[in-house]
């Protein structure tokens, strides 16, 4: 198993905990953190579907957590 597919495994499971976290903030914060690992890891097999899907999954993410923060202010 090389460096790449550690980070891809690292970010499936970080989205996997995201899943079954409670805390809204928590779980966005692992979803971002997860979409990156597997954004790197699908830059690297050079799949170009999986690599759009991760950078929405990603934004979409980020976005949540922004929105989360500014509904707490």
């Amino acid at each position: 198993m090389n460096t790449f597919e550690i980070i891809g495994a690292l970010g499936i499971i970080l989205i996997s905990i995201g899943i079954i976290t409670k805390k809204r903030t928590t779980q966005d914060i692992y979803y971002i953190l997860g979409g990156l690992c597997l954004e790197t890891y699908s830059i690297y097999i050079g799949n170009l579907v999986f690599i759009i899907l991760q950078i929405i999954f990603t934004c979409s993410a980020i976005y949540d957590f922004i929105k989360v923060q500014n509904l707490k202010k």
